[in-house]
């Protein structure tokens, strides 16, 4: 199994559009979320890098998606925020648009991480990109941030309830609790992420037969 550095990624680009991208090849991750959910937070706690992903006390700073490698073919992407942002309505659906056509035709998407503030989980434009996520065949991990805002067992009590209520989906769904403060999660994220890249890295020698 590839045993990534992530202290050791970087960024590449932001894009308003797939239009933008880099070309379609490789593994990619995304990391998606409600605009609060702390996402960014996430990405920096995990590669260690205190601004490498733009975080801000405004909801919805993260208005393009934005590309970050970690090895060759190995990159991490930062979706727009969904929900609520205090932006014009035009701006958010013009970044609503980009966000579902990189969902929808991104081939190099081959796994999704969806963040989630641990007091309010499961709303419904989380259980919508779930079920997208599900209905696509992508594997994904649901990240409860924010779980040191919560006793220790009131957050047990959420984490069993959210992985009870997605296992009626019968689909490859990961729920860890995660706290980019106390650092929470992080080597359990990292551990999925070698597994996803090492999974999906592996070229398959039968396709072509």
């Amino acid at each position: 199994m590839l045993q990534l550095n992530y202290h050791m990624t970087r960024f590449i680009l932001s894009a308003p559009d797939i239009r933008h991208l880099p070309p379609d090849v490789g593994v990619e991750i995304a990391f998606a979320g409600r605009s609060n959910a702390g996402k960014s937070s996430a990405l920096n706690t995990l590669t260690g890098q205190k601004s490498l992903a733009r975080t801000s006390k405004t909801p919805g700073r993260t208005q393009l998606i934005n590309l970050f490698e970690t090895a060759e073919n190995c990159r991490l992407v930062d979706l727009p925020g969904y929900g609520y942002a205090e932006v014009p309505e035009e701006v958010k659906r013009k970044w609503q648009k980009s966000l579902g056509e990189y969902l929808q035709m991104r081939n190099s998407l081959r796994g999704l991480v969806i963040l989630m503030d641990i007091r309010h989980p499961l709303k419904e434009l989380d259980v919508n990109m779930i079920n997208w996520a599900v209905d696509a065949n992508l594997a994904v991990l649901v990240l409860l941030t924010k779980s040191d805002k919560l006793a220790s067992g009131a957050m047990k009590k959420q984490v069993r309830e959210v992985r009870e209520a997605l296992s009626e989906l019968n689909a490859d769904i990961e729920v860890e609790p995660f706290s980019s403060t106390k650092k929470v999660g992080v080597d359990k994220l990292k551990a999925k992420l070698n597994q996803w890249f090492s999974e999906l890295s592996i070229p398959d020698e039968t396709s072509e037969e």
